[in-house]
């Protein structure tokens, strides 16, 4: 598999993962942000076990290099490829929308008019790239996405050689089994005819809902390709226009000789079919469809011809010409003839020479007849060491894959058997392991972890790593979601990451200081909290049954489902001030905060000593009743003593001399001295 990516990650010190866009057999598509550029990209990790091939990473490189040229409306730009974390990966232009094959799911099948159109759009991505000698190989609805206005573009072309599949060629990737052709299924060259085949495929699913050929096992679909004729599509949708499903048979042909020549002559008679269904002339047989070519056959009386495997395709009964049955007459013997055949020597001489020309045939069989070589035995080998092995012998080599408990690659079994002497140039096929097959990712949401974990290893996958995510949905320690997700089919063993809940997603509390309690309500329930408890305080600075403050405070961040205490203000109670004129400060302080005040103190500076350190002064007065925890300020006296200035001059000297009296017991002298 690939390695695990987080959003966030960097891939190549260029791309910020943003999410996970899908998952499939060969790689992992993820949404991720160019930082470069500023753009939105579609990022491929390819699984690590294709990287670590050496020949499937040189056709890689080379094929997206070639895809990378490849710039049309209906084609998936591809913008770079590189290295990370032990695999490669091919950025790619983004699209929103969906993919044909979720389109087909979910409305197939299609109205005829609709199905040509997305089908002349996929022909044209698949004759520029012909033209740039690049086949795809594995056109199917996965590998095109198409947006609401049914504007189509192809992917996959960078990986369409090198990438994943069913089933294989010697040396390359063959494609998916229910659009391959029968040349791929049988492990032959592939030309851009192929290509065709499979948009065929394509075009008989929008038709019709559903592919031609199908099974549980992906050799069993080769093999119906190879020699099975596919149903005819109006047997499944009977409103085809007769000509749309000539088209459809037509390009489904097992010879690749016989399918339309390029994708030109396909997007031609696709145009002329459907301007007939516009115009209300379907059904009719017109010369210019006809005049095709034998590979298209004669639209109105005869069948599509079909060579190799497939049975003729006859036409519609309602097509059928009709005919009189002529009765034939029987031949009279005559005997003058008989007679001088006996007389005739010719035959004789005939029989002769056929039987010299048979002896000469069977001479020259024994002297040309080829020559014998030992197939060598690869069972257990790797198919590249078993490939080269039976190539350095002078054989060639088909493959074929399945499920098996060997490790993936390889060789579990071979025709002819090792020991045989068959032909040289003769092919020896080869079964090959694609590991131990695939397990379905169980869903498990809302389960324990450990629970998730059993499901998983139930399924012949390995549970993964957990990552901790907040959900509003799942308690903390259940179950949100996994990758790949439910549903997905893995190669067994492979990990499955658990995406296990925190909780709820934390919240910042609002700051609702002084709001009534109905506003502060609103706002905190808004917030997503609705847990919500009060609680009474005294204040004198807030309004009664207002808000002083919340618990936890505003500003922190808690779960949505935390309990938060609304604290609101209570008016206090009241009593009367005490009077303490006359009284020191401190006695003064000590009575007011034993009754419920609050106390400020200033200071007056006064001239009489006694009132040093006494209250001169209160406000409220005393005995007036006012509420608890209020402030009471008192004004205290200070004594300043007067100051003495006396000034001696001497005839060098000035002395000026200050006494003044403190209210200690001791005087303090300050004298300053100024030379003049």
């Amino acid at each position: 598999m690939s390695p695990e990516i987080d959003p966030g990650t960097i891939v190549d010190d260029r791309y910020r993962v943003i999410s996970r866009l899908g998952t499939g057999g060969m790689a992992d598509v993820f949404l991720a942000e160019d930082l470069q550029l500023g753009r939105k990209v579609a990022l491929k990790l390819l699984h690590r076990r294709f990287a670590e091939d050496p020949g499937f990473v040189e056709r890689f490189r080379r094929e997206a290099q070639a895809a990378a040229g490849l710039q049309h409306p209906n084609v998936v730009s591809v913008y770079d490829r590189g290295a990370f974390d032990g695999t490669y990966y091919i950025a790619m232009e983004y699209l929103s929308g969906r993919t044909l094959k979720q389109l087909i799911r979910e409305e197939a099948p299609l109205d005829p008019v609709r199905a040509i159109d997305i089908t002349i759009q996929i022909l044209k991505a698949a004759r520029f790239a012909h033209r740039r000698g690049v086949i795809h190989r594995d056109l199917k609805p996965h590998n095109v996405l198409i947006d609401d206005g049914d504007h189509a573009k192809v992917t996959d072309f960078g990986i369409a050689r090198a990438g994943a599949s069913d089933m294989t060629e010697t040396g390359s990737i063959m494609g998916t089994a229910q659009y391959l052709s029968p040349e791929q299924a049988q492990g032959l060259a592939v030309s851009a005819s192929s290509d065709l085949y499979s948009v065929a495929v394509v075009l008989y699913e929008l038709l019709t809902g559903r592919v031609p050929f199908d099974a549980d096992a992906a050799v069993t679909i080769a093999l119906k390709h190879v020699s099975e004729a596919p149903p005819a599509v109006s047997s499944i949708s009977p409103s085809v226009p007769p000509e749309l499903e000539q088209i459809v048979m037509w390009a489904l042909n097992k010879n690749p000789g016989d399918r339309p020549k390029d994708a030109d002559e396909f997007i031609a008679v696709l145009e002329q079919a459907k301007a007939a269904i516009v115009a209300g002339t379907s059904g009719q047989r017109t010369a210019s469809i006809a005049a095709l070519g034998a590979g298209a056959a004669d639209w109105g009386s005869a069948p599509v011809r079909a060579t190799n495997f497939i049975a003729e395709v006859p036409p519609r009964q309602d097509e059928w010409p009709a005919q009189a049955a002529a009765p034939v007459p029987e031949p009279v013997p005559d005997p003058e003839h008989e007679d001088r055949d006996r007389r005739n020597p010719w035959p004789w001489i005939a029989l002769l020479v056929v039987l010299l020309l048979a002896g000469g045939g069977v001479a020259a069989y024994l002297l040309t007849r080829p020559i014998k070589a030992l197939v060598p035995k690869v069972v257990l080998e790797q198919i590249s060491i078993a490939r080269t092995q039976l190539q350095n012998a002078g054989f060639n080599v088909s493959t074929n894959f399945q499920t098996d408990k060997h490790v993936y690659g390889t060789v579990i079994g071979q025709f002819p058997l090792a020991g045989l002497k068959k032909d040289e140039g003769s092919t020896v096929s080869l079964i090959v392991s694609q590991g131990p097959g695939n397990g379905t990712v169980p869903s498990v949401q809302g389960l324990t972890i450990e629970e998730a974990e059993s499901a998983i290893r139930h399924a012949h996958l390995k549970p993964g790593r957990i990552q901790q995510q907040s959900s509003k949905v799942y308690a903390a320690g259940d179950v949100i979601d996994t990758s790949p997700s439910p549903g997905s089919t893995p190669p067994q063993g492979t990990r499955v990451t658990i995406f296990a809940s925190t909780g709820p997603p934390e919240v910042a509390i609002p700051n609702v200081d002084g709001e009534s309690l109905g506003a502060a309500k609103a706002a905190l329930q808004g917030a997503g909290f609705n847990n919500l408890t009060t609680s009474t305080q005294t204040s004198t600075t807030v309004k009664s049954k207002n808000v002083i403050t919340t618990s936890p405070a505003p500003g922190t961040k808690v779960a949505s489902t935390a309990t938060i205490d609304i604290v609101l203000a209570a008016a206090p109670t009241t009593a009367p001030v005490p009077a303490v004129k006359g009284q020191t400060a401190a006695d003064a302080s000590q009575a007011l905060t034993a009754a419920g005040f609050k106390v400020i103190e200033t200071t007056k500076v006064v001239k009489n000593p006694a009132n040093n350190g006494i209250v001169l002064k209160q406000n409220p007065a005393g005995n007036k009743t006012e509420p608890k925890q209020s402030t009471v300020t008192i004004v205290v006296g200070q004594y300043q003593a007067p100051t003495t200035t006396t000034t001696t001059t001497s005839p060098t000297t000035t002395t000026t001399t200050t006494t003044s009296t403190p209210t200690t017991s001791t005087p303090t002298t300050t004298s300053t001295t100024t030379k003049t």
